[in-house]
């Protein structure tokens, strides 16, 4: 390759590069050593302080109850992942009106996310909502207070959540079902594989680095979102809803507490970086290329 090449080459990817620069790696860098600082987000003094925000998080009790929570909420995506898997092997065979009802699993994924909250927290109203009425019409005198209860408003918020990604779940494995070889099914058919033999011996191990991907992104995107929580509960009722990501925010724009709110999100950035890893180290296990 020519220097004159290579040099148009370094100006396509210079934007990208001066992006990740300004917004990623500096960020980053200057979160880090706010870690280590008493440092108030209305304050122009600010002092290092060592390790004592780290010792803080260890004795945090909010911390915790946010970790526990953001596990609750992860347990959303591999749920939502098996169901858009079933909703696409449907969809990829021969039903009527496959196109409309395509489009309408999709449309959640790109509503507003504010929009989005405003009909669930209708849907879940405890007195008048259509969820809870339609359960008292079932026969349930006491139906769930949903986003008004510490013990039930992580449940509500992982159904939003499914039905949310579903959509894009199902799109992608959508693509992925129709790069099988329709001869490979036909000859499985002719040997006389059953439906379920042709799902989870054909379909579901050459879909599996689609799954892999879907898996460790959706896990991804979980922790790091705090947008629809916020408009639902705001980490509400009790700080029963308050996941890692709403705790950062928190802490840093409303309690303007920068350094322990740098040293959540590093916690976060952890918590991240095991369950990426955890993933990537066992999918040699079960994913097929």
């Amino acid at each position: 390759m020519g220097s004159k090449q290579r040099w148009v080459g370094y100006a396509f990817i210079l934007p990208n590069l001066i992006g990740v620069l300004l917004f990623f790696i500096i960020p980053a860098i200057f979160s880090a050593v706010l870690m280590f600082t008493d440092w108030q987000f209305t304050s122009k003094t600010y002092h290092f302080i060592g390790l004592d925000n780290i010792k803080r998080l260890f004795h945090d009790e909010l911390f915790y109850l946010s970790l526990k929570n953001t596990i609750f909420f992860l347990i959303s995506v591999p749920i939502s992942v098996i169901l858009a898997f079933v909703v696409a092997v449907v969809l990829n065979r021969s039903v009527y009106m496959k196109s409309l009802l395509r489009a309408l699993y999709f449309m959640p994924y790109i509503t507003s996310g504010v929009a989005v909250a405003f009909v669930w927290m209708l849907l879940f109203q405890p007195k008048q909502g259509p969820i809870n009425m339609m359960l008292m019409k079932l026969g349930f005198d006491h139906p769930p207070g949903w986003l008004t209860s510490p013990d039930t408003v992580m449940i509500a918020i992982d159904i939003i959540w499914i039905w949310f990604m579903l959509g894009y779940n199902m799109i992608i494995y959508l693509a992925a079902l129709q790069e099988i070889s329709p001869e490979l099914l036909e000859a499985a058919k002719i040997d006389g594989a059953s439906v379920r033999q042709s799902v989870f011996s054909i379909m579901l191990p050459l879909v599996s680095p689609t799954t892999f991907m879907l898996v460790v992104t959706g896990l991804i995107m979980t922790i790091k979102t705090f947008g629809i929580i916020e408009a639902l509960t705001q980490g509400g009722p009790g700080n029963g809803s308050l996941i890692l990501s709403l705790y950062v925010y928190k802490t840093a724009f409303r309690y303007y507490e920068m350094g322990y709110a740098s040293t959540v999100s590093w916690a976060l950035f952890a918590v991240i970086l095991v369950i990426t890893g955890v993933q990537w180290f066992g999918q040699k296990k079960w994913v097929h290329y």
